[in-house]
């Protein structure tokens, strides 16, 4: 099987709105997401992160705006968007009593695939998610983890150009998130596929994705690659303890190429650098050239929650508690 030619736009988002009574959950999302691109849509709960995904994946109407989905609207087109893509939500429904082969197989049916070519794409789909051989026991005897990796496997089994993950590791222990992120990284790097991801962990939005959308009350207050958001609110910070003469650290590490500024504040040396990984061994080469005694040497790098307290004036507090997930 082939997948369908892909459009410029994977997709496309003008002023959408999406309103629940007197609450506006989205309020004016702009998007324009390029094929093969993994784009974080980064935010609090109730930040409306899962209601941009509902309207973009057909499961509710937008109330303004418009937007495409692998070329097709939203509201005017929902079929054609929903047989190019695949969706796999926080509060997805598995039957316990099923095993996993049962359900990947009754989904490619759902989606007209022959039992031939659901055949081929058990194969393929087993081996880009590694579900091992619980795909053949009950549902009900798998772990978190082992569920979000199935429900995966469940969104791909029909070849879809583009891929929606509601929060896909959220509640998760830290080796079943870093497996979901391999599995994610994989589908991206071999297949190309779009993937479109929300996340209220600041890691995850800067391990995975290639460019990041931060939402706060409906609006996008920021996007960019992770790297830009970062650089654009500060740089990175070498703090070194000293013990001896402050004016003789200035002087070692004042030419270090990549070093901002460098103040002296008690036995204090703060040392701002856009790249302090770059430049914190040659800050201590220079510190213990220059006959500088160090007592500890410290890099504070810049973080996505950096961006989003600088942007909103809050900090991103993550809740692993499914029920309390952005529902609106």
């Amino acid at each position: 099987m082939h997948a369908s030619p892909r459009p410029e736009a994977a997709i496309t988002a003008t002023g959408l709105v999406r309103r629940f009574g007197d609450f506006t959950a989205v309020d004016g999302v702009d998007l324009d997401i390029r094929p093969g691109e993994i784009y974080g849509f980064l935010g609090p709960n109730g930040a409306g992160k899962s209601t941009t995904m509902r309207v973009l994946c057909t499961l509710i109407s937008p109330d303004g705006g418009s937007a495409t989905v692998a070329g097709h609207d939203v509201a005017t087109q929902p079929d054609q968007v929903r047989l190019r893509i695949g969706v796999a939500l926080q509060d997805a429904a598995l039957d316990p009593k099923q095993t996993g082969i049962e359900l990947l197989r009754l989904q490619g049916r759902l989606y007209g695939l022959s039992k031939r070519e659901v055949a081929i794409r058990l194969v393929e789909v087993h081996e880009l998610v590694d579900i091992g051989e619980a795909i053949d026991r009950p549902i009900g005897t798998y772990s978190g983890g082992m569920k979000r990796r199935l429900d995966l496997a469940a969104a791909l089994i029909h070849n879809p150009d583009i891929l929606f993950l509601d929060e896909p590791t959220t509640g998760l222990d830290p080796v079943s998130r870093a497996r979901v992120w391999e599995e994610v990284r994989r589908l991206n790097e071999q297949l190309g596929t779009t993937i479109f991801l929300t996340t209220q962990y600041l890691e995850e939005a800067d391990e995975l994705a290639d460019r990041v959308g931060i939402l706060n009350d409906g609006k996008i207050v920021a996007e960019g690659t992770p790297e830009e958001l970062k650089r654009s609110v500060g740089e990175d910070v070498i703090i070194a303890r000293i013990d001896g003469d402050a004016n003789a650290a200035l002087t070692a590490v004042r030419e270090i190429p990549g070093i901002s500024t460098a103040e002296v504040h008690g036995d204090e040396l703060t040392i701002a650098a856009t790249d302090g990984a770059s430049v914190i061994s040659p800050v201590a080469v220079a510190l213990s050239g220059g006959g500088v005694r160090v007592k500890d040497l410290t890099l504070r790098t810049t973080t996505l929650d950096d961006v989003f307290l600088e942007l909103t004036g809050n900090r991103i507090e993550v809740g692993d508690d499914p029920s309390q997930e952005d529902r609106s």
